[in-house]
């Protein structure tokens, strides 16, 4: 039986960003919500109008929603996690249009692993360096993102 919207974005919540604290987490969770809104450029295609479901499930955007990862089974999958009461309220939260103002209109966030987030991603200089919450770096649209 597929997960409800919900129970899919909490668990894909706890996947990308459980380590992360409320903020991290919540931060995290508005970047899913800033592309289900976003009125132009790829993401406003793929929601169609608002879909977080379809942002969630759109190919090769979230590693946590990948069955392998280079060739090699992926433990760190949304099919592992069993979310918290936090994860729904999150996603609760997202879902009924909040988002962080720390990551106002960021489409992307990474994990550079590194004390310092790269300038630009994802490559091709889509998306600019915003802010930094925890381990994740956060990135703004860029003219060329609202081109797509």
């Amino acid at each position: 039986m597929p997960y409800t919207t919900r129970e899919l974005f909490a668990r894909l919540i706890q996947c990308e960003a459980g380590g992360e604290g409320d903020d991290g987490m919540g931060a995290v969770a508005s970047v899913v919500g800033n592309r289900s809104t976003v009125p132009y450029g790829e993401f406003a295609r793929v929601s169609q109008g608002g879909d977080i479901r379809r942002i969630i499930e759109q190919p090769g955007q979230f590693v946590c929603m990948r069955d392998t990862v280079g060739g090699k089974y992926n433990p760190q999958s949304i099919w592992n996690m069993d979310p918290q009461e936090i994860h729904y309220q999150i996603a609760d939260w997202v879902m009924s249009g909040n988002t962080m103002n720390a990551v106002a209109e960021c489409l992307f966030f990474y994990n550079p692993y590194s004390s310092e987030c790269p300038r630009y991603f994802p490559p091709g200089g889509i998306g600019v360096a915003f802010n930094r919450i925890n381990q994740h770096c956060f990135y703004r649209p860029t003219q060329k993102y609202k081109d797509t």
